[in-house]
Formats: C-alpha cells, sequence, structure tokens
C-alpha cells in the first residue's frame, strides 16, 4: 500500500465519520437552540430543561438514522476489505 492510498483510505473515513454524525448533531443542535429561545422567552433557567429533550432528540435520531449508518458502514467496510485482500 503506498503512501497515497493510505491518505485517500484515511480521508474516505474522516468523509465517512462526517457523514454518519451530521444528522444526529444537527438534529441535537437544532434541539438545543429550540429550548434555548424557549428559555430565553420564558425566562425558565432549568439545567434539566436542556439535556433532556436534547438526549431524547439525539437518540430517536439515531434510531431512525441507524439502518442508513449499517448501509454505509457495510459498504466502506467491503470496500476496505476489497482492499486489505488486494495488498500483494
Amino acid at each position: 500500500m503506498s503512501q497515497a492510498d493510505v491518505i485517500s483510505l484515511i480521508q474516505e473515513t474522516i468523509w465517512l465519520t462526517i457523514r454518519l454524525s451530521l444528522p444526529v448533531m444537527l438534529i441535537g443542535l437544532v434541539v438545543g437552540v429550540v429550548i434555548a429561545l424557549v428559555q430565553a422567552l420564558t425566562q425558565i433557567q432549568e439545567i434539566t430543561l436542556v439535556f433532556v429533550p436534547k438526549i431524547i432528540a439525539i437518540f430517536v435520531a439515531i434510531f431512525v438514522f441507524l439502518p442508513g449508518f449499517a448501509v454505509t458502514l457495510i459498504s466502506f467496510m467491503q470496500r476496505l476489505s476489497d482492499r486489505i485482500i488486494g495488498i500483494p
């Protein structure tokens, strides 16, 4: 495996990580901003009001997106296995 192959594999892995984490992180961000706006408008400063809805939203997002994540990871692992097998 040449240095260019290793760099392309690392780049592909980083993009895969971003692609898999982005939907869940965006949902957590949106829920956090909405809860912060509600807290600012109502002047309720309860700390658990921020964490509980974000945790629930992130768990629901992971549950919803899990089949797509599995397909993406399986295809990545198949390509990686083909590269490993192809090493002389």
